[in-house]
């Protein structure tokens, strides 16, 4: 089975590209989650915890994964560490683990002129729930991640890690973050160059590739 968790804002149709692909169709079990906020799964109720976030895909897995063989997650952005979380508590789920365009580092959050807007009420008001969601999933960021970072010698789940060099919404510092906090795990890391946030749009092949490669 495949799980893909999407970032902040996102929902699980932002995986199309590689859902409605014949060949990953024929390698697992496809299944992308609106996390919760998002989507279907309690829409505009945000859970700004990384612990219940990754606890609520658990629970789908275990609906869902009938053979009970080990599961490939990929999460992209604030998915990421949801998917680290799972794969770090519940190895015997997890087969490998790929992070796509990962935000890890709480000291490299990063903040737009427009971000604070988005927290007044008023604003609010004329915003999408999703963005909204989102919104307050940024600002509790920060402190989820540094609850984590006792958690990343624990990560044991064999680790693919794969960041656009020219990703302007995530700072390119939590590739360095992570090859530097990823030292118990077989891990691969792959920094894309001439592309951005957006990576499984931009360079869909590569990652269909590393997926249908994985065992």
């Amino acid at each position: 089975m495949l799980v893909l968790l999407h970032g902040a804002p996102g929902a699980w149709y932002g995986y199309m590209n590689l859902m409605d692909d014949s060949l990953l169709q024929t390698k697992f079990k496809l299944i992308a989650i609106d996390r919760i906020g998002y989507g279907k799964s309690n829409y505009g109720k945000a859970e700004l915890s990384t612990q219940l976030q990754a606890l609520s895909i658990k629970h789908i897995i275990e609906l869902e994964n009938k053979t009970k063989k080990q599961v490939v997650l990929l999460g992209r952005s604030y998915g990421a560490p949801i998917a680290a979380w799972l794969a770090i508590n519940y190895p015997q789920l997890v087969k490998q683990l790929l992070m796509v365009s990962p935000v890890l580092d709480p000291n490299k959050e990063k903040f737009f002129w427009f971000s604070k807007l988005g927290k007044t009420k008023v604003v609010q008001l004329f915003l999408p729930k999703m963005l909204n969601v989102a919104t307050k999933e940024k600002y509790a960021h920060e402190k989820q991640m540094q609850l984590m970072l006792p958690k990343w010698k624990n990560l044991f789940v064999e680790t693919t890690v794969i960041t656009g060099a020219m990703d302007r919404l995530a700072d390119t510092a939590n590739f360095s973050f992570a090859k530097k906090k990823l030292i118990n795990c077989s891990a691969n890391f792959y920094l894309l160059q001439n592309t951005g946030h957006l990576v499984t749009y931009e360079k869909p092949e590569f990652v269909k590739g590393l997926l249908l490669r994985a065992d």
